[in-house]
């Protein structure tokens, strides 16, 4: 298979969906920064080309994918912060995050196709989950590099006022710099603390 096509969203329609949302989320794995989540309804007859999963695409590449998606698509993002993925755990905030993304989006969708194993719960509109989406679903992947390019900006803002943790490279992941940032320079308010690596820090800070 070469990537993502428009079979799925084209059944849907078929079916008398007339507006199919895809949905993705980013940043599951960073120790820091929010997990954020975008839902896509792309115009059928205006699709950018080259869409992918954010994570075959460079950052240039994605950069431009996303000012194309912007102007034909139908697109709102959301974020759920730091404080709300210690409260109920990455798995929950990153469901969360994909449910507030699809509240947000004006007109509503008939239907989702969502990236991964499991639909957000509750959701009141018809959806089917897709293992590897962002491989498989045009309107997916182009979540999942909206999602990508608008989080990664987020994290290259926040390391302007948090220095030396690497996140405008790292995007907050567990990188070695960060790690190292983390031992030497401490944990900010941006970082997860229910995480490992972070909680261990501040575990033996309070000893």
């Amino acid at each position: 298979m070469n990537g993502p096509d428009f079979t799925f969203e084209a059944n849907l329609m078929g079916q008398g969906y007339p507006l199919i949302a895809g949905v993705d989320e980013v940043g599951r794995g960073p120790l820091a920064g929010p997990v954020t989540a975008a839902a896509v309804i792309l115009d059928p007859s205006n699709i950018p080309q080259g869409l992918n999963d954010s994570k075959k695409v460079s950052a240039k590449r994605r950069e431009n994918l996303y000012d194309l998606i912007l102007k034909s698509a139908t697109v709102a993002v959301a974020h759920v912060s730091v404080q709300e993925i210690d409260r109920i755990n990455i798995l929950q905030a990153s469901l969360l995050a994909m449910r507030n993304a699809v509240a947000a989006l004006s007109p509503q969708p008939a239907h989702l196709l969502i990236d991964g194993n499991r639909v957000p719960d509750p959701i009141n509109i018809p959806a089917q989950p897709i293992v590897k989406g962002d491989s498989k679903s045009l309107s997916i992947a182009a979540a999942s590099i909206v999602a990508k390019t608008v989080r990664d900006r987020l994290m290259a803002d926040l390391s302007l006022q948090n220095p030396g943790y690497g996140w405008e490279k790292n995007a907050g992941y567990p990188s070695k710099q960060h790690i190292s940032a983390l031992q030497r320079l401490g944990v900010t308010p941006h970082h997860r603390r229910s995480f490992r690596p972070v909680h261990n820090i501040l575990y033996q800070e309070n000893k």
